[in-house]
């Protein structure tokens, strides 16, 4: 870490997958770190990572993350883009509103909470829009990443706010006022939508302010492998259901490389 004065500044961790040229690894560290500055509190690490898809017929094989811990919350960035050069312009900006947005969580958690003023989110907050993943033919495709975490028990503002500062098209949590394993995502006419193992009725919903639909259908259930053969006859996006291995609600889905992630609950 370097020290200048009372400021302590993380070096940015940059890994690259593929074939990324060596000097961007270089230029994606340098210009992440030019974005601490807009962070609304000190930012504790920092890392990137640049991957490419092997099959050059995709159009944008470039993968970029970046993910930083700012004081204890973390704000996360992905884009893909043709090239690693583009691709780290591209991450950049989008880290960018990232860490503008993140200002608006402190300060509503700083005050009366995220519900006080969801509207600020809502209406500066559109979701990605994500490019469809690499076309792995069905019987290529394999779980090749599997996440396992305790799930925060929320409301729907903060986990709202939750998918948002991580740059996710979906959100798996612990909704508070039912105690389920639930999934905000976006869909339907608000943009915003929430699935639930069995819903038991907005009325047992702990308060929330978000302009969400509530699905009326129960999560299937499902083992791991019958979870991996309906998304690959569906063609869905990802899958929230019922592990009948775990019994609890996970959450499968279809990564840029045409492979999967699991995302299940800590035991």
């Amino acid at each position: 870490m370097r020290v200048n004065g009372t400021t302590v500044t993380p070096e940015v961790r940059v890994t690259v997958r593929g074939e990324i040229p060596v000097e961007a690894a270089g230029r994606a560290g340098k210009k992440v770190a030019r974005l601490f500055r807009f962070a609304p509190r000190p930012v504790l690490a920092a890392s990137v990572r640049l991957s490419r898809n092997e099959n050059r017929s995709v159009e944008c094989p470039v993968v970029a993350q970046a993910g930083f811990d700012v004081s204890g919350r973390p704000v996360r960035a992905q884009v893909t883009a043709p090239n690693a050069e583009e691709a780290i312009d591209r991450l950049c900006a989008r880290l960018r509103r990232q860490l503008e947005r993140s200002t608006t969580y402190f300060r509503a958690s700083r005050s009366v909470g995220l519900d006080a003023d969801p509207g600020e989110w809502r209406h500066e907050s559109a979701p990605a829009i994500r490019p469809p993943w690499y076309p792995r033919p069905e019987a290529e495709r394999e779980i090749v990443r599997h996440k396992s975490y305790s799930l925060a028990r929320s409301t729907i503002d903060e986990a709202y706010a939750e998918m948002h500062l991580l740059d996710y098209d979906f959100h798996l949590f612990t909704e508070a006022g039912s105690r389920q394993d639930s999934v905000l995502y976006h869909a339907g006419p608000t943009m915003h939508r929430l699935a639930q193992l069995t819903p038991p009725g907005p009325h047992i919903l702990s308060p929330f302010k978000l302009a969400v639909t509530i699905s009326p259908q129960p999560a299937p259930l499902l083992s791991t492998m019958e979870a991996v053969e309906r998304i690959g006859l569906t063609g869905l996006p990802f899958l929230f259901f019922l592990d009948a291995e775990r019994g609890r609600g996970s959450v499968l889905y279809h990564r840029y490389d045409g492979h999967y992630g699991l995302i299940t609950p800590a035991a």
